[in-house]
């Protein structure tokens, strides 16, 4: 184990000095913060006098029960109806066969949320609020746009999602705008459990995670998919040359990013002593078991939808047609009513799933929103705004498509190409900070862990490019559409390569510090 020099001490002291300033600077010039200190969860309940400053404190199952909760909130993003949708695809046209890539494409999303809670425990600030102080204000006004449009997608997905499964448990009496009027409303539930404290409404997502865990543990068991299948599809590589698509979209549904700000934010809810190396290396230690543990369970949860659709549908004429709207009648059609129908089943499993992401959708457009733009406004109106920015173009979408199975099926498919563009948006500038020295100090990423996350980041823009490209491809575009697409290109792959630029740039600033404590 090598040792620092005093040269090399006095600098890191010097940037951890830096880093720490930026999210005090915030709380003393009265900018808007995730979280008032009085919202914070206490978690040193071990607070030792004279402790070392770089003292890790021993495990403890009472802690890690105080640091759980944001990585559940996080992990509904893999659990979304948009995922679902990819899941069951994935099962009907590709049966047990991807499920490999499930596995590691839910192993690289963890990578990349770890380094969201990096950020944000170490900075003391979560992704929106690094970006409004470390870009100039052109590029952050691109960058929350940007992030404000993935939201919106992925925002008006869930709701969809939440509206289907209303009308299909109200046996089509409710119709699709009707339950996004209804499923609107969850941000009135939200700011009701957030008055009464955070761990209330983590405890609401452990009941959302708990249903969709039982529903689809249900199927499961209802359909009895093989045991041996399942095996082979995790452990060997294979993709079908008919299944690319779906390939690529279950990767490219793992990472949302507006997940990526959220993560960052939620971890601001535990007060930790970021002025103590320990007491930071000890909430990254909880934060990463907790965050490992619910991507677990939302990895399960996958798995089973994916091999109940493998069962059912692999090899069938519906597997070329089914979509979420369609997928509990043919599930009904399939496998019979039983003790419980397991159209019911799915609906409530679906409900659960689009109503606690339409819920973390509204918590992520408010840190988004408030980071960007430093928006001095009360949680309630902030609340209300960003809920309109995806109620309102919903609402439309759900009169327009309520009668067309396959339309709204296409325009799940353009949602997915409009989140997918906006990946680099978010990807980028977390590899760039979690890279800074002048902004994480002591807790920079190593070069290793840098080159792992780039080459993530890269496959998964890669992946997400392929599926831009390959729905293109496949769409009869007006010409005119086309000449207006490829300005919009052009454009957004200037801005992409001025992110990369800037990260080539961020890290060549890093290496030279680092040549000084040599």
């Amino acid at each position: 184990m090598t040792t620092k020099s005093p040269d090399e001490g006095a600098l890191l002291l010097l940037l951890d000095e830096s880093r720490q300033s930026i999210g005090q600077r915030l709380e003393i010039d009265g900018e808007e913060r995730a979280y008032e200190s009085s919202e914070k969860i206490a978690v040193n309940i071990d607070d030792l006098n004279g402790e070392d400053e770089g003292y890790v404190p021993p495990f403890s199952w009472r802690k890690l029960w105080l640091f759980a909760g944001p990585g559940f909130l996080m992990s509904i993003a893999f659990l979304d109806p948009g995922n679902l949708e990819g899941d069951l695809q994935a099962g009907a046209v590709a049966g047990y066969s991807l499920l490999w890539i499930l596995m590691w494409a839910t192993g690289m999303g963890l990578i990349i949320q770890l380094l969201a809670v990096r950020v944000g425990v170490t900075t003391g600030c979560h992704l929106a609020e690094l970006c409004r102080e470390e870009y100039p204000l052109w590029s952050r006004l691109i960058l929350w746009v940007m992030a404000e449009i993935a939201l919106i997608g992925a925002d008006i997905q869930e709701v969809i999602g939440s509206a289907i499964a209303l009308k299909i448990l109200t046996n089509g009496a409710l119709p699709l705008w009707a339950g996004v009027l209804i499923t609107g409303l969850d941000c009135f539930t939200f700011l009701f459990l957030e008055n009464y404290g955070v761990r209330k409404l983590e405890a609401l997502f452990g009941v959302f995670i708990s249903l969709m865990a039982i529903s689809f543990a249900w199927m499961f068991g209802e359909t009895k998919p093989s045991g041996k299948e399942l095996l082979l599809g995790l452990l060997i590589p294979r993709i079908n040359s008919n299944a690319v698509r779906q390939a690529v979209s279950v990767v490219g549904c793992i990472i949302m990013p507006h997940n990526i700000f959220l993560h960052s934010a939620l971890v601001q809810s535990r007060m930790v002593d970021t002025t103590r190396k320990g007491r930071v290396q000890e909430a990254l230690n909880y934060f990463s078991i907790e965050s490992s543990f619910a991507l677990f369970v939302s990895f399960i949860i996958n798995v089973f939808v994916t091999t109940v659709f493998a069962k059912g549908f692999y090899g069938t004429k519906a597997s070329e047609n089914i979509g979420l709207v369609n997928a509990g009648t043919y599930l009904q059609e399939q496998f019979g009513g039983g003790l419980f129908p397991i159209l019911y089943i799915w609906a409530i499993g679906l409900l659960a799933a689009g109503q606690s992401s339409t819920i973390t959708g509204t918590y992520a457009g408010q840190f988004i929103m408030a980071g960007f733009l430093n928006l001095r406004i009360k949680k309630w109106l902030r609340a209300l705004i960003t809920r309109s920015f995806a109620i309102v173009p919903t609402v439309i979408v759900a009169l327009i498509f309520d009668t067309s199975e396959d339309k709204l099926d296409v325009l799940n498919e353009w949602l997915n190409v409009l989140q997918a563009m906006q990946i680099p948006f978010a990807l980028i500038p977390l590899l760039c900070l979690a890279s800074k020295e002048q902004v994480m100090g002591f807790f920079k990423i190593g070069r290793i862990l840098q080159v792992v996350a780039w080459v993530i980041a890269l496959f998964v823009i890669f992946i997400n490019g392929y599926l831009i490209v390959d729905f293109f491809a496949n769409e009869d575009v007006n010409r005119w559409i086309i000449i207006l697409l490829s300005f919009i290109t052009f454009g957004y792959l200037c801005f992409v390569v001025y992110l990369v630029a800037q990260a080539i740039r961020i890290n060549q600033s890093s290496s030279a510090s680092s040549k000084l404590l040599h």
